[in-house]
């Protein structure tokens, strides 16, 4: 049986020192690097830096961490030195003992790379909130005045930046301030790849579950799909329990343009919300909803009233009677106006189905069987996901359909 490589009467695990070498060397960020040390030092480990924000955390529970943070009873404080310089605190609770030779060099590793990715100093969540939730209103939109604003809270948008809209929806019983924490999980995500990032709550009123803007400077569009990618991991190993959805805009060189980049994640956001495959969405993903992108920016309204014509008494119906009338148009669509290729998608009897698009037309006014239903039946639903509408749909059981509430069009 093998044993993992140990070098010389140190009893040091190479290999797992590999594994933190290779997170620093590929650019995975400090998250990545601290869940790699956790495993080589077999600990509950929590990042902070010197104003005590946090970094990372490889812990097995939000109680754990909790633990950590309130430097319970078995929590070790070792500080992160750079010379003569401290950059921040590692808080380790060790489940085994691991030699002060393979703390000390996985502690140093860490320091270097808080060292390297260091962040400029951050200003306070509500300067940061008013200034980007000013930035996306339009509030502010001289070129000079953002740049100004933006560098005195330490952020640098001369090469412009990209906007990234984040959903969490819990599935679990949440607590106290669980929304401030998907923020604070989502901040240090994106600083794991961009250090000059800045996270925020979302103002909508209307806004579901958790939402966070996360603002992402520069123009690159790779490091913005990185940064991307970095905050759904973090949410993901942090929020079990709990389902995502990202859209993420195209970059806009001039920060001037920031209003369109934010528009275009809080679309692609919405697009992802129905598709539970693919949680995170680039707005040049969006396929034909890009379309629609300037009515839900100039007129709202109009879009609304679309989806009212169309789409909405389905979405009602499903409610009132747990039935599935928007899925099986959905599924329609998809097959093409086949009806044999619905019931195979769906499980469900050619009768059904039949049964079901009756029913659509009674309520929209809009018969399937015609290429002008489809399409106004297919743009309805596209407008539904561009205005970030919820379907909860249920079982099809077609119980109480004989009379209720919900109107027919004629």
């Amino acid at each position: 049986m093998s044993t993992p490589a140990q070098g010389p009467a140190t009893g040091l695990d190479l290999a797992a020192l590999d594994a933190i070498t290779d997170a620093v060397e590929s650019g995975a960020g400090l998250p990545e690097v601290v869940r790699a040390a956790a495993r080589a030092l077999d600990a509950s480990l929590v990042l902070t830096d010197r104003a005590g924000a946090v970094l990372a955390v490889a812990a097995r529970s939000p109680a754990d961490e909790r633990s950590l943070l309130d430097d319970a009873a078995g929590v070790e404080a070792i500080e992160l030195r750079v010379a003569d310089a401290t950059v921040g605190t590692l808080r380790m609770r060790a489940r085994s003992e691991a030699g002060p030779a393979l703390v000390k060099l996985v502690t140093t590793l860490i320091a270097s790379e808080v060292e390297r990715l260091r962040a400029p100093e951050r200003a306070s969540e509500q300067a940061l909130g008013g200034f980007l939730h000013a930035l996306l209103d339009r509030d502010i939109s001289g070129r000079e005045d953002i740049l100004g604003r933006a560098g005195e809270l330490g952020i640098d948008l001369v090469e412009g930046a990209s906007i990234v809209v984040a959903r969490a929806h819990s599935h679990v019983p949440t607590e106290d301030g669980w929304r401030q924490r998907v923020l604070g999980v989502a901040d240090r995500g994106a600083r794991a790849i961009l250090p000059g990032a800045a996270a925020v709550l979302a103002a909508r009123a209307e806004a579901v579950g958790a939402e966070i803007v996360v603002l992402l400077p520069g123009a690159d569009d790779a490091t913005a799909a990185r940064a991307a990618e970095a905050i759904l991991r973090e949410l993901q190993s942090a929020l079990p329990g709990h389902t995502f959805a990202l859209g993420r805009s195209r970059p806009a060189p001039d920060p001037v343009d920031l209003h369109r980049a934010g528009a275009e994640a809080l679309l692609a956001a919405n697009v992802a919300e129905g598709d539970a495959d693919r949680p995170i969405l680039a707005f040049e993903e969006s396929g034909a909803y890009r379309l629609l992108l300037s009515a839900m920016s100039e007129d709202p309204a109009e879009l609304q009233r679309f989806y009212a014509e169309t789409v909405e008494p389905l979405v009602a119906y499903d409610e009132q009677y747990e039935t599935g009338l928007v899925q099986t148009v959905e599924a329609f669509l998809e097959a093409d106006g086949n009806v044999a290729g619905t019931a195979q998608r769906l499980f469900t009897h050619r009768h059904t189905i039949r049964y079901r698009l009756e029913r659509v037309k009674e309520l929209s006014g809009l018969d399937v069987g015609s290429t002008d239903g489809r399409e106004k039946l297919s743009l309805g639903l596209k407008a539904m996901r561009v205005l970030g509408i919820a379907h909860r749909g249920g079982p099809a059981t077609e119980a109480g359909a004989g009379g209720g509430r919900v109107p027919r069009r004629t």
